[in-house]
């Protein structure tokens, strides 16, 4: 009973979106981190200047509240909306110091693509996005029921039923699960991440900061 009295004191403040929509933003800095090194980039300039820290710090404290999930303590959620603004903040930071204005907006166009195909497919399904788990199953970040518990009033399973399934939720890294629309918003960071890296890695050459 205490417990479901916990769930619907969170349930009133915020709806489970950022924990099943998938804001693993350090899968996408491993992938910025990852194309830098195809490149042949040396990417451990990041760590000579203070661009990233913000954004590391913030991360690091996303990846806590996310382990608090995997034990059913989803008390942390209603500070969601802070740190995804966080995350947002952080970035202004590499891109105002490495003058990253062509790909902010390249970025922003991602960002803006990817919104409209979440909306999209949750217009279709009556203002709620499907969800199709499997290795967060198996993680048990996912746990069965959660849905119908009350406790996240923007998803649902996906099922034949439900609409436009290709655009959903269904891309499970285990710990979040995300849309093709959510890989678009947070390759954001990839971006901002892997010219950053370019940048710096030729002004570290030259003796630049």
């Amino acid at each position: 009973m205490q417990k479901n009295k916990v769930y619907d004191r969170i349930s009133s403040n915020f709806n489970f979106n950022e924990i099943y929509s998938g804001d693993i933003v350090y899968l996408f800095i491993l992938a910025g981190l990852l194309i830098a090194k195809i490149k042949k980039y040396r990417v451990f300039v990041i760590f000579h200047t203070i661009d990233f820290y913000p954004l590391f710090f913030v991360e690091a404290v996303y990846i806590f509240f996310q382990a608090n999930a995997l034990f059913d303590n989803y008390s942390y959620v209603k500070y969601s909306k802070l740190i995804q603004m966080a995350f947002t903040i952080s970035l202004l930071l590499p891109i105002l110091r490495r003058k990253l204005y062509a790909q902010s907006i390249a970025g922003a166009g991602l960002v803006v693509a990817g919104t409209l195909m979440n909306k999209l497919v949750i217009s279709a399904n009556e203002g709620k996005m499907p969800v199709f788990a499997t290795l967060s199953k198996l993680t048990g970040y996912y746990k069965e029921g959660i849905f119908s518990k009350g406790i996240d009033e923007l998803h649902i399973e996906m099922s034949s039923s439900t609409k436009l399934n290709f655009l959903a939720d269904y891309i499970d890294t285990g710990f979040s699960i995300m849309s093709i629309g959510d890989v678009l918003i947070h390759s954001f960071v990839s971006i901002i991440l892997y010219y950053s890296i370019k940048s710096m890695d030729v002004l570290d050459i030259h003796g630049g900061k």
